[in-house]
């Protein structure tokens, strides 16, 4: 059987990049009988894209095509012409990308990460937005399976009317980087980025992530306490001010969140949606409490590891932060257990009975 897999993503530093990555590489090593064609669209990052094809090991074959995301959007979310086969050749499954869906005779698969441009207009950009329901539309009405991360996420495609039997529920893992990080890699980061003392962590600024909330509780949270707040990411949708307590330390490379999270008191993430919420499994790996939301996903990522709050109550975040510097301890033993549920193997395994599917 041949495989082929959109991994135009890879390029882009994102969660859907993560996941793409780590997707094929295990599929790579635990499928040696059948044949993988990984392609992939892009103008100008076409070294990057050749740098990820050349750390993979297995049966597998690479094209790439000169293809802007926003060309690619055009003609196969608008116009839905020219089939893939006319970049890959034939295949037998097709693993779609989350940006773009083109026509395909192949038993077609893609992954669904979340709604969050659907169920958040007013928090996404619009042509983000244009793109998502254009792609939905004829992932709905062609694609023959969608992975969803979560049950959460499932039951959102049902109510945009996706039929059951069609989804496949596949949780995600946290990337093997994700691990205790040293206290000599810890004590030189915070002297980097300006942090003294003990601190908070906070993935994401972003209406969604609910940043003004957690701030709102830090203050509150901190009253005699010798305790910081650190946010990563770039601001998205919202203003916030750096303070003497509040350091914004912007885009974080992938090989320094593991000691952001180890240095961190717990990481603080009352979130309005998530599809996964994978910095919670990235957390409990790198041994730091979690604080999370009690609705959407979140739940069942965290399972019974973590503090469960309601984020649209800044006094249940408050509390929440409270008890976990009262009870880090124990919290970082149940966030090791959690843990050990999600690996990528499985989420390969399970991707590939998924392929298997099409034989059926």
């Amino acid at each position: 059987m041949k495989v082929g897999i959109d991994v135009s993503s890879v390029v882009y530093g994102t969660g859907v990049s993560v996941y793409t990555r780590n997707l094929v590489k295990n599929l790579l090593s635990i499928d040696k009988e059948n044949e993988y064609l990984l392609f992939g669209g892009t103008l100008r990052r076409k070294d990057d894209l050749d740098i990820f094809f050349n750390s993979l090991k297995g049966n597998f074959k690479t094209k790439s095509y000169p293809v802007p995301p926003t060309l690619a959007d055009f003609i196969w979310n608008r116009l839905h012409i020219l089939p893939i086969e006319l970049f890959s050749g034939k295949v037998d499954v097709f693993h779609s990308s989350d940006w773009t869906q083109p026509p395909s005779k192949a038993f077609k698969v893609t992954t669904v990460h979340d709604l969050s441009p659907i169920k958040f207009p007013r928090l996404t950009h619009p042509k983000i937005i244009s793109t998502h329901r254009a792609r939905l539309r004829w992932v709905e009405r062609e694609v023959d399976i969608l992975i969803s991360p979560s049950l959460s996420t499932k039951e959102d495609l049902i109510k945009m009317g996706i039929k059951e039997k069609k989804i496949r529920v596949i949780p995600e893992a946290p990337s093997p980087i994700f691990k205790p990080a040293r206290k000599s890699q810890v004590d030189k980061l915070k002297k980097n980025h300006r942090i003294s003392g003990k601190y908070l962590l906070a993935v994401g600024l972003s209406p969604r992530k609910n940043t003004q909330r957690v701030i709102e509780a830090f203050h509150l949270a901190r009253a005699g306490k010798d305790l910081k707040l650190v946010l990563t990411g770039e601001p998205v949708g919202l203003e916030v001010e750096e303070g003497r307590d509040i350091r914004l330390v912007g885009h974080v490379e992938d090989s320094e969140m593991p000691v952001f999270y180890t240095g961190a008191e717990a990481l603080i993430y009352p979130s309005i949606y998530e599809g996964y919420g994978l910095p919670i499994l990235e957390a409990y790996s790198c041994k730091c409490p979690v604080v999370t939301s009690n609705i959407s996903s979140m739940p069942e990522v965290a399972g019974k590891a973590a503090l469960l709050v309601d984020p649209y109550d800044t006094s249940s975040i408050v509390n929440g932060i409270e008890e976990a510097l009262k009870n880090k301890k124990d919290l970082i033993k149940k966030g090791q257990a959690q843990v050990k549920k999600y690996t990528w193997e499985k989420t390969a395994r399970k991707t590939l009975e998924v392929y298997l599917e099409a034989k059926k």
